[in-house]
């Protein structure tokens, strides 16, 4: 072993300080809980992040495709059924939704905005299980022509209740000897969807495919070919295989491309926090070299003593890294334990505060943040871990060298 056990006896000795060496032993102890609180701390954070991330993947890839093909500028794509069985015997692609798209302005008696409009066919909505748990089991039976489903948050913000009509009005109408004149149609809403997102709920409306592309004109074309894929996170092969097939002219764009504002942000805040949550443990390693630069200097006396009974300099080193290290690992230790349980009971600890404290923790409407999610993945507080440790036993190097230099005829000289 890399320590011998007089030294682990000396060392672990020495943590049990004496009544007169109680104000170095406070250092110690508010050393070992600034470095425990770090760890857990950090812990937590990641793993509320990395849920968060989880939580915004999910939604997203659970209503767009993991990757799009759209048809060249200004066109859309014709003959999407060949392409569609093409595209599924690529390996790793699991489906291919076909979805005609566009820009309106919804307007009722009670309200009017512009919106997103989809047209999809009623099994694709039904394969997704994000779209169809969110979709009551009726309103995808009476979805057909001349009917839409729309977001909830839409439906409020209209003014509408199931059962009544919206217009939808496309600027890009039918040219007249007048000019140009705006499509305008009413659709019967069916139903509403809830998928979490404030920017699906409030501003998407569902129409089924055939009745879009009448309303958009598209013909028997498609705007877009929507790819799901066995992995999201590694599209590169599918992109390659399906960029074969589409031919030159049609852009391929994956879910992270699409969504890079977002992905970015929560990546970037995720670093951002880390960095500032490893100064708590870097502050805390600090005490631990204060805390030993004193008790080095308590122990001059036993450290002379022991260098005249044959103790050799590298067992000084050995005995004060141990004492010093020993500190930051208990810490760490005991952080670890804090932060994966608290981050594996986050949501018992949320409930707990707002029934129990009545302490609004997240505000209602924010229904996708009141979920608080927590994702702990065993390399981040592996790293936590690893990082924790090598601060404190970094901590413990200069202490420690100062102890082993230590001469030990002045040291003697005036007790």
């Amino acid at each position: 072993m890399i320590f011998g056990s007089f030294e682990r006896m000396v060392a672990f000795r020495y943590l049990r300080a004496r009544r007169q060496e109680g104000f170095v032993s406070v250092i110690a102890v508010f050393s070992l809980l600034g470095i425990g609180l770090g760890v857990a701390t950090l812990i937590v954070v990641m793993a509320v992040m990395n849920g968060f991330r989880f939580e915004f993947v999910s939604n997203i890839i659970g209503v767009d495709g993991h990757l799009t093909v759209h048809g060249p500028a200004g066109r859309g794509l014709t003959a999407f059924d060949d392409l569609d069985a093409r595209i599924q015997k690529v390996p790793g692609v699991v489906a291919v939704r076909p979805l005609v798209e566009g820009q309106v302005f919804a307007q009722t008696p009670r309200g009017a905005m512009g919106v997103s409009v989809r047209g999809l066919r009623d099994q694709d909505i039904a394969s997704q299980p994000l779209l169809a748990n969110g979709i009551a089991k009726h309103a995808l039976d009476q979805f057909s022509d001349d009917t839409v489903i729309v977001g909830w948050r839409l439906l409020q913000s209209l003014g509408l209740r199931v059962g009544e009509e919206v217009t939808l009005i496309s600027p890009n109408g039918n040219a007249t000897a007048f000019g140009n004149v705006p499509r305008i149609k009413s659709y019967r809403v069916v139903g509403a969807f809830n998928v979490g997102m404030a920017q699906y709920d409030g501003n998407l409306v569902l129409m089924p495919l055939g009745a879009a592309q009448v309303f958009f004109r598209s013909g028997q074309g498609v705007s877009a070919l929507e790819i799901f894929s066995r992995d999201p996170d590694h599209l590169d092969a599918q992109r390659e295989a399906i960029a074969t097939i589409v031919g030159p002219g049609a852009r391929i764009e994956d879910w992270q491309q699409s969504n890079a504002t977002f992905v970015n942000a929560i990546t970037i805040e995720r670093n951002v926090m880390f960095l500032i949550l490893t100064l708590i443990i870097l502050v805390a390693a600090f005490n631990i070299v204060s805390g030993m630069i004193m008790f080095v200097q308590d122990k001059g006396a036993d450290i002379a003593i022991l260098r005249t009974m044959g103790a050799t300099r590298a067992m000084v080193l050995r005995i004060f890294m141990l004492s010093g290290a020993s500190i930051g690992f208990a810490g760490t230790i005991a952080g670890l334990v804090i932060g994966v349980e608290f981050a594996t009971h986050i949501r018992a600890i949320r409930d707990f505060l707002e029934r129990d404290l009545h302490l609004d923790v997240f505000a209602s409407e924010l229904d996708f943040f009141t979920r608080i999610p927590a994702q702990v993945y065993a390399s981040d507080v592996a790293s936590v871990v690893a990082m924790a440790f090598g601060l404190s036993f970094l901590a413990t190097l200069y202490p420690a060298w100062r102890a082993a230099r230590l001469d030990p005829v002045e040291a003697l000289r005036y007790e």
